[in-house]
């Protein structure tokens, strides 16, 4: 009888202490399983968005640096004399639709003309005053 009283006394605390043991496993599997999976899960997740919205902030970023610039159409050479006050020589050709023949006939007319400065400029076309791209 002794016995029988032992395990009625000990069923409420055999109860209790699975009760116990199993709520523990269920907290533990939540913490250790669950919870840090879905976290994972999110941080990769972002991870992979912020680096993607990187990757497209800079591309559009770079598209709006990169786009073409509207290049003149038309050059002309200015010449300026010893003094540094605009003169003309006659025979020498000013107006040019390419960049580089400009800066090559510059190149040549500075040669040709060591005392005399050489100024390619363009015009702007909401302005009256002009740009110089090259001066020698």
């Amino acid at each position: 009888m002794k016995l029988s009283t032992f395990f009625t006394t000990l069923k409420p605390f055999a109860i209790t202490y699975i009760s116990v043991i199993a709520f523990s496993n269920f907290v533990f599997v939540l913490f250790s399983q669950t919870i840090r999976d879905i976290i994972w899960s999110f941080f990769k997740d972002t991870g992979g968005i912020v680096i993607l919205g990187l990757v497209f902030l800079f591309a559009l970023a770079w598209l709006f640096k990169a786009r073409p610039h509207k290049i003149p159409k038309q050059y002309q050479i200015i010449i300026f004399d010893i003094f540094g006050k605009e003169s003309r020589i006659d025979g020498l050709r000013t107006e040019f639709k390419n960049h580089d023949v400009a800066w090559s006939f510059m190149k040549f007319y500075k040669k040709s003309y060591p005392f005399c400065n050489f100024a390619m400029v363009t015009k702007q076309k909401n302005s009256a005053k002009k740009i110089i791209f090259k001066y020698i």
